[in-house]
């Protein structure tokens, strides 16, 4: 019998690196394509395990009404104080958790992985990362999604802490870390290029428009957010409309 998983949305982050997009919204509620970043997560994950939990803590009542009317059922880990990084999340969750191990997913990666196939693979006792990464897996390595088994997850303190330094790191020193390459697409949308880029790759490249959004204007490249307005003599190029705010990526 497989080894129990929960499902782990990470989405306590403050984004500063997507400013000004996040100056308006959370990182994690920033559209990519028809949805925001979120619930490309969650739609990710609960194909793969069904009781999801997300952790939050900057902006956390924007995400909590999100979560509140969310087609997936979530738990919502609420780190009040301080955020606790992605090792602390798990070890903040080890009651929910509750003899199960996690499959762990930062909310800002918009990807086209196929969760089930990662889980199913899984022997149910080493700690599994999904790399996009070719060769070795280091610190500066992408990861998709996670698995961090029950014997890892309840040593692991609700204090803050990365993955990296809490448990890959030695893992990977002892011999005993798995990595599965995924030959896909995957975005972490941390920047205002990074995050153009995600919804141009789910466009197909072609300019992405917010529900309500009206353009008037000539769009190129572009991503316009749900109920902004450009107007008849914008040209937008490499360009995020979001509201008020334009954010050119050069």
């Amino acid at each position: 019998m497989p080894a129990p998983l929960a499902g782990v949305a990470l989405a306590a982050g403050a984004g500063t690196r997507l400013h000004p997009l996040t100056l308006l919204r959370p990182k994690p509620l920033c559209p990519v394509g028809d949805r925001p970043l979120l619930e490309w997560a969650l739609d990710a994950l609960v194909p793969a395990t069904p009781e999801v939990a997300v952790n939050v803590h900057h902006d956390r009542e924007q995400l909590e009404e999100l979560l509140s009317s969310s087609r997936h059922p979530v738990h919502v880990s609420v780190e009040y104080d301080r955020p606790l990084g992605t090792a602390g999340a798990i070890g903040h969750l080890r009651d929910w958790l509750g003899g199960r191990g996690a499959l762990v997913v930062n909310s800002d990666t918009w990807h086209d992985a196929d969760l089930r196939r990662f889980v199913r693979g899984w022997d149910g006792e080493r700690v599994r990362v999904l790399t996009t990464t070719p060769g070795p897996f280091g610190p500066g390595s992408s990861v998709v999604a996670s698995i961090v088994p029950w014997w890892a997850a309840q040593r692991l303190d609700a204090e803050p802490a990365g993955l990296w330094e809490a448990l890959w790191g030695a893992e990977l020193e002892a011999g005993r870390l798995e990595t599965v390459h995924h030959a896909g697409t995957a975005i972490d949308c941390g920047t205002p290029a990074d995050y153009l880029r995600a919804n141009l790759a789910w466009s197909g490249g072609a300019p992405v428009v917010g529900e309500g959004a009206t353009v008037e204007g000539t769009l190129v490249r572009s991503v316009v957010w749900p109920g902004s307005h450009v107007g008849p003599t914008e040209v937008l190029v490499d360009a995020i409309r979001a509201g008020s705010r334009t954010v050119l990526v050069r």
